[in-house]
């Protein structure tokens, strides 16, 4: 038995899976987000838990040996632990907006511009850089006390073999400090954000990810368990996306778009990242946008409608949802891919008395879409395309998307990111797996010729309209 960790923003997950590749058993975990002012924070004591309560609910319930585990989660943020794996303080959260005028200054400034032609990563407030400059001119203190700013697995995989200190691997590092050509921190960029004094606080890398046994924490003391990669990156892995010029769309809470290439490009507007994988000179050129189906959840709650409702919704209204139109851009901290607007807000236009919830749900889904085709276009996709995450689930907005993207999606069901863990893992520990097995699609959606050729019209409506939103927030 093979198990997969993935600790999410909302839910922490735990998957065990046969040598095949087959789902034996999942257990899952909400966790809370405490949101307020703009800020976004986790307590990580709280994570930690789950993490333990799926894994010993996951082999309960799919008993026998574990031959090795994996462990993905969350990226960006800052997590403050102690040298015991501890926290210091909450979590900040990748949705965290507190540090968006620091990114306005380094947009206004140049900085913003120069690390991204130094590292290949566009800042936005939510990643480390900004987190951790905001926290040394606030909380000081909480920096003091800390022995190093990692990320949410790193955290998690420190507490669950008790290694004595904390690392990191070169997935979650990418943003904002490695330098993508030598794979180590660049103090040119730690000495442009203000951290020179702070730069003992970033975890040593793990190149690419650490390997340890468990201690008694949910699995079997013991058990070998490899940290990394981070959620995006590990989604990859376990929807089969490495070849050059293929993509992966997550469509989760965050809105991920990734493309596997062999070409390092700084140039052009700086967005997204590129995320280092396990093998030199191949990065996953992301665009992870702020807010997936976060922004249907919201459109949902506030008309009271259920999830499984969607479809049948979604099948009321023709495309174009009667004219409503949605930019989806929800997140208190804005956009970040493929572009970096912190003051970004959605917007609802064309409603009127005769609007309907069915042309509201219809006209969020296709805006996300609009969202993830700019995401994919400024990635560089080339080459097929596969789509994981909790959208999946609706039928009817896989045909929406693929109607709206253009192309066939290869649909890539279940745990696909605790997938991807193991499959590192075992890459690590010479473990030999069945990749392509394991990475077969559920399903491929084929778009419909005449709803793709309204969309493509619909789509430069959509640019369009995001442009006079870009315009309106810098004011």
């Amino acid at each position: 038995m093979y198990v997969g960790i993935d600790v999410g923003t909302s839910t922490v997950k735990a998957a065990a899976f046969d040598a095949e590749g087959r789902e034996l058993a999942v257990a899952a975990r909400p966790v809370t987000l405490a949101l307020h002012g703009g800020t976004v924070e986790q307590d990580m004591d709280e994570v930690y838990g789950a993490v333990v309560a799926v894994l010993r609910e996951v082999t309960e319930r799919a008993p026998g040996p574990v031959e090795l585990a994996g462990l993905t989660g969350q990226g960006d943020g800052v997590w403050l632990v102690d040298a015991d794996g501890r926290p210091v303080r909450p979590a900040a959260s990748w949705m965290d907006g507190r540090a968006h005028e620091l990114v306005d200054r380094w947009l206004a400034d140049g900085t913003f511009e120069t690390v991204f032609r130094r590292t290949g990563s566009a800042m936005f407030p939510g990643c480390p850089g900004p987190l951790l400059a905001w926290l040394d001119s606030y909380e000081p203190k909480a920096l003091d006390e800390a022995s190093a700013a990692v990320y949410c697995k790193d955290m998690v995989f420190q507490r669950l073999t008790g290694r004595p200190h904390a690392t990191t691997d070169v997935s979650d590092a990418s943003m904002p400090f490695l330098d993508p050509r030598t794979r180590a921190y660049d103090n040119r960029v730690v000495e442009l954000l203000g951290l020179t004094h702070r730069r003992g606080l970033l975890a040593p890398v793990s190149d690419p990810v650490a390997t340890a046994r468990t201690q008694a924490a949910g699995l079997p003391p013991g058990t070998r368990i490899a940290n990394g990669p981070y959620d995006l990156p590990a989604c990859a892995l376990g929807a089969g996306v490495t070849s050059p010029g293929d993509g992966l769309l997550i469509v989760g809470t965050c809105l991920a778009s990734l493309v596997a290439t062999t070409d390092l490009d700084l140039t052009g507007e700086p967005a997204g990242l590129y995320i280092n994988t396990d093998r030199p000179g191949h990065w996953l050129r992301a665009m992870p946008a702020m807010v997936g189906t976060a922004a249907l959840d919201w459109v949902l709650s506030t008309t009271g409608v259920r999830h499984d409702q969607v479809d049948e919704l979604l099948a009321e209204t023709p495309p174009g949802a009667h004219g409503v139109g949605v930019l989806p851009y929800f997140a208190p901290s804005g956009e970040r891919a493929p572009f970096v607007e912190p003051r970004l807000r959605a917007e609802l236009t064309g409603v009127s008395l005769e609007s309907t919830k069915a042309d509201l749900i219809r006209a969020t889904c296709e805006g996300i879409g609009f969202a993830a085709r700019h995401c994919l276009e400024a990635a560089g996709l080339t080459g097929s395309l596969a789509v994981c995450g909790g959208g999946t689930r609706s039928p009817a907005w896989m045909r929406l998307l693929a109607d709206v993207l253009g192309r066939p999606l290869r649909v890539v069901e279940g745990e696909v990111g605790a997938r991807g863990a193991v499959l590192a893992a075992a890459e690590r520990y010479g473990v030999a797996l069945d990749a392509a097995a394991w990475t077969e699609p559920t399903a491929v959606v084929e778009p419909d010729a005449a709803r793709a050729a309204y969309y493509a019209d619909a789509y430069d409506d959509h640019l369009a309209r995001l442009a006079q939103a870009r315009r309106r927030a810098r004011s």
